[in-house]
């Protein structure tokens, strides 16, 4: 066990972080000590880190050494808004000092360069031309490397990250492994090094700023359509619209909640925007909490696509499709993405694989047309087919006379079929390859017979009617000259 924190009294005492907990009580004999909870300061950083969202809408960890204590902004295109990379990194640590928070940062081209410099303690700012100058005076620790590594690297001499750059790469592949190589890669800029932010990405924001803190629903609300219309004019003024939009509520206390709506298709309608956040508000019941107050509010839209302009007028066209999207909107905030779904046909030949379920504001999947079924296909489909005891047909190949489904006894006087249906060669187990070896008939058959289970994935559909007119849809599945006792099932019903 190894020490992870220390208060001043346990730093002045001469203790370190990363020392054991053996030599640290053999020290300080009333040393006490505390089990860390992982699990605790993980949320907690992690909620800390999305409060940094209001300075760059990119932010992420890196859990390299620690899930918690690296905190990496992406802030291209936003540093103007501070007054440049300089002035907002002195904001940066100078916010987090006035919350009694030592914090060391640095601004570089790369994210590996600007971890080294905020572990050795160099808060700076690197260009574009310097960072090979930059990295080349630092510790190997510092390019986030294992402990073991180090250890090697520091035993042939190799203290420094610049010591790296003319030795073969080759050798130090072999003697240190692919990340040594990689983690300087990444630091000089030669491997791009991407990370995945925690909050969605926006492109496209408005926020607003409160001199005093909010807390009720209905003030965020209102501050929500203002909004609403200040991001429909952005995205007016470039021709787009957006599917996806996102309220950033942060708090005082350096926390931020955030709410998201999807739409069915591209808009810009203000009006529209606001009504989604409502609903989706009235989901919250009791989730909503404002802490000591929120002095923060932005609203930002993701997955924006080029819309046309419309026209409001005499001689606008009104096919009724716009005012159903946006029912399916509001419905949607207000039941949920799986509340409201939609039927989608898939291609399978299989019944119960025809069709599935999607939400409705999910792009509709283009597919090819299906080819039109010419057999009848029974009204009312069972979810999954349903066993029957089934009486021996009197002919092979043929329906039974009777049946018993659920404990209740049906005997047939007319029925037609068979209609064979097989499961898609992509659903198989095994792959279906004719070679040379396999070309003639029985050899393929043989093989057929293998892809497809012995027969199992075969059906034969029967339409069966009772005496009471009732039509059923059954099958037996499996080839009848395979089993000897094949399973029949019931898949539907005619009327």
């Amino acid at each position: 066990m190894k020490l992870v924190a220390l208060d001043d009294r346990a730093g002045a005492e001469g203790l370190f972080i990363g020392q054991n907990v053996t030599d640290a009580r053999a020290l300080v004999a009333n040393l006490e000590l505390r089990e860390i909870d992982r699990g605790y300061v993980e949320q907690k950083f992690a909620e800390f880190a999305d409060w940094h969202s209001n300075a760059s809408p990119l932010v992420s960890i890196l859990s390299d050494q620690a899930p918690w204590g690296d905190l990496v902004l992406d802030i291209t295109g936003v540093e103007h808004l501070f007054g440049g990379e300089h002035a907002m990194l002195d904001m940066l640590v100078q916010r987090l000092s006035a919350l009694g928070i030592a914090a060391v940062g640095a601004v570089a081209p790369t994210i590996g360069l600007a971890w080294a410099l905020a572990h050795c303690t160099q808060q700076r700012v690197v260009e574009y031309d310097e960072v090979s100058a930059a990295l080349a005076g630092l510790p190997v620790a510092a390019l986030r490397l294992h402990s073991d590594q180090v250890e090697r690297l520091k035993h042939l001499g190799l203290k420094q990250i610049g010591q790296l750059y003319n030795r073969d790469r080759r050798s130090l592949r072999a003697r240190f492994g692919a990340p040594l190589l990689l983690r300087l890669d990444q630091a000089l800029g030669h491997i791009e090094e991407q990370f995945v932010p925690r909050l969605p990405a926006t492109e496209h924001f408005s926020e607003r700023h409160f001199a005093d803190p909010i807390g009720l629903i209905d003030d965020v609300l209102m501050t929500a359509r203002d909004l609403a219309f200040r991001l429909a004019s952005k995205l007016e003024a470039e021709a787009l619209g957006a599917q996806t939009f996102h309220l950033f509520l942060y708090r005082v206390d350096h926390k931020v909640m955030t709410l998201s709506v999807n739409a069915a298709s591209p808009t810009r309608d203000a009006t529209h925007i606001a009504r989604l956040f409502a609903y989706r508000a009235e989901r919250l019941s009791g989730e909503y909490e404002a802490g000591f107050g929120i002095d923060l509010i932005r609203l930002g839209a993701s997955s924006t696509s080029p819309i046309s302009e419309q026209q409001l007028g005499a001689f606008d066209a009104e096919d009724g499709t716009s005012s159903v999207i946006e029912l399916y909107d509001r419905m949607t905030s207000r039941l949920g993405a799986l509340g409201v779904v939609r039927h989608s046909f898939v291609d399978s030949h299989v019944p119960e694989r025809a069709v599935r379920l999607e939400p409705v504001i999910a792009a509709p999947i283009k597919a090819k047309p299906l080819p039109p079924i010419r057999a009848p296909r029974p009204l009312r489909l069972l979810p999954q087919p349903e066993p029957i005891e089934a009486a021996f047909a009197q002919i092979p190949d043929g329906a039974p006379p009777s049946m018993i489904w659920r404990r209740v006894h049906y005997r047939f006087v007319r029925s037609s079929g068979p209609e064979r249906l097989r499961a898609e060669w992509s659903l198989a187990h095994k792959k279906l390859m004719l070679t040379e070896e396999t070309a003639n008939a029985a050899k393929a058959a043989k093989q057929l017979e293998q892809y497809y289970g012995e027969g199992r994935n075969t059906r034969d559909y029967f339409i069966a009617e009772d005496e009471a007119g009732r039509r059923f849809w059954i099958f037996r599945e499996g080839l009848f000259e395979v089993t000897a006792t094949p399973k029949w099932f019931l898949h539907g019903f005619f009327a």
